[in-house]
């Protein structure tokens, strides 16, 4: 029995050993998150851009008489803006892009989205006077700007100033995607490559990467378990050999041993909470890596818009935002007011559309389902605050809540006809073990400082714990 133990000790060294590397590198990069998303996140003057009303607007030409100015037969989405003291109906086009033709004379305005997607920059970094480094489209993720930003494409307008700074603004919305200052740019990039193992991704695909991730933690799984079963062989041992010591009033020279195996006891129940969260995660990113959902697109017939855009009958100075959707067939006048309400409008006899943003956001879940039969009856919500379940990473708000009587919840955003988010089950119970146990949000009643403090702490015992396992084995030797 006793040759079992020591095999079973000569186990856990092994497991621990293999297991070492990984540890720096997640408590490390846990240890720096705080100073990432707190402590060290840069400002930003204005986070949100509040539009002038449509009111305040001049308009010479209905958006009729612009396209027909410009030979715009066909085109996908249209938008209001004002920029630079001019106004500017702004077009999206067969090919996907952004024109910006001014609302007096239909002019068409060279490098529109450019240069307001500068402006945007600008407003809300409130810095007119640093020069623009570089400004270019970005239509994928990055260490940079993260699949965790969800907005795509957005334009990356690099300022040339001391802070470094980077904002992310998606034009066709008139928001910002994210920030970043060069402490930022960096801390970005060491978590990227220590925690998410990013660079897997680049080797082997996503799932590869995932895989590699769970075999991982699989091991550090073994090793934790292993480390308690040791101590459960041990104890008396250790007990019998510490009060031997005190007997004979010997030097404590396993110090190293014996604050490791006392530490790893403590910091056990934290591991487990850690290992099992990153698990959990990590199986569900796995099991939801399923090709991207599909894009929901449109091509609006200028000829069927018979009703002028100056004519729609609603109160200009409630109107916040205007565009177009086709809905049943029919081009309708989509617009939000000032209360946050989407209505819609019939583009041939101004009529508005009973409960349209509810309709439309159902016909857009149904579109988004895969599969058409398994679609059941719904209930529709429009969320205007970020919750629980509908986190502020997801961007988008307004949008339709459509819950599903199998407890799946699609999010969808009407004025962009996009897919917000889906939460289903198994992801709204991941999505609980993850805040609470990973990133303890459980802590949020005691304030950000205390709960940063706390998780910190708990990376910082891990990690102690792993180092002094490791200096244990190298005494040995």
């Amino acid at each position: 029995m006793a040759s079992a133990k020591q095999k079973f000790y000569k186990w856990h060294r092994i497991i621990g050993l293999t297991a070492l590397i990984p540890v720096i590198c997640w408590t490390l990069s846990g240890l720096s998150h705080p100073f990432m998303s707190n402590w060290f996140r840069p400002s930003i003057a204005q986070e949100v851009y509040k539009a002038p009303a449509i009111g305040e607007m001049s308009f010479g030409l209905s958006l009729q008489q612009m396209l027909h100015k410009n030979g715009i037969n066909q085109f996908r989405n249209f938008g209001i803006v004002k920029f630079n003291n001019q106004c500017y109906y702004q077009v999206l086009g067969k090919d996907s892009t952004l024109n910006y033709y001014e609302a007096n004379t239909g002019n068409l305005l060279t490098g529109g989205d450019k240069l307001y997607a500068t402006y945007l920059a600008r407003y809300f970094t409130q810095d007119s006077s640093s020069a623009i480094k570089s400004i270019t489209l970005q239509k994928q993720f990055d260490s940079g700007y993260q699949p965790i930003n969800h907005l795509l494409p957005v334009w990356k307008v690099s300022f040339d100033n001391a802070r470094g700074m980077d904002v992310y603004v998606e034009t066709s919305q008139s928001r910002m995607g994210t920030f970043n200052n060069n402490t930022r740019k960096v801390m970005l990039k060491v978590f990227e490559q220590l925690h998410t193992w990013q660079f897997l991704a680049s080797i082997g695909g996503e799932q590869f990467r995932i895989i590699v991730l769970l075999t991982v933690v699989s091991i550090l799984f073994m090793a934790l378990l292993s480390g308690l079963v040791v101590y459960g062989f041990f104890w008396k041992q250790f007990k019998a050999v510490t009060e031997k010591r005190k007997e004979h009033g010997r030097e404590d020279k396993r110090f190293v041993h014996r604050f490791h195996r006392q530490w790893g006891l403590i910091v056990s129940f934290v591991m487990f909470t850690f290992l099992f969260s990153g698990a959990f995660h990590l199986y569900v990113k796995l099991h939801n890596n399923n090709p991207a959902h599909k894009s929901y697109t449109q091509l609006i017939n200028s000829e069927d818009l018979k009703l002028s855009s100056l004519q729609i009958p609603v109160t200009d100075s409630t109107v916040k935002k205007i565009g177009i959707v086709i809905f049943n067939h029919k081009p309708y006048y989509q617009v939000t007011n000032n209360q946050k309400n989407v209505l819609y409008f019939d583009s041939a006899t101004g009529d508005e559309l009973k409960d349209g943003d509810v309709l439309y956001a159902q016909s857009l879940a149904d579109f988004y389902h895969s599969d058409k039969s398994a679609v059941p009856n719904a209930t529709v919500t429009q969320i205007r605050q970020f919750d629980n379940e509908y986190g502020f990473i997801n961007k988008r708000l307004p949008v339709q809540k459509v819950a599903y009587a199998n407890g799946e919840n699609w999010y969808i955003e009407t004025t962009t006809a996009q897919l917000a988010t889906k939460v289903g089950g198994l992801d709204r119970t991941e999505g609980f073990s993850f805040i609470i146990l990973h990133k303890y949000f459980g802590m949020t009643w005691a304030g950000k400082n205390a709960r940063d403090i706390v998780s910190m702490l708990a990376a910082l015992g891990v990690l102690v714990v792993s180092l002094f396992g490791f200096a244990a084995f190298i005494k040995d030797k």
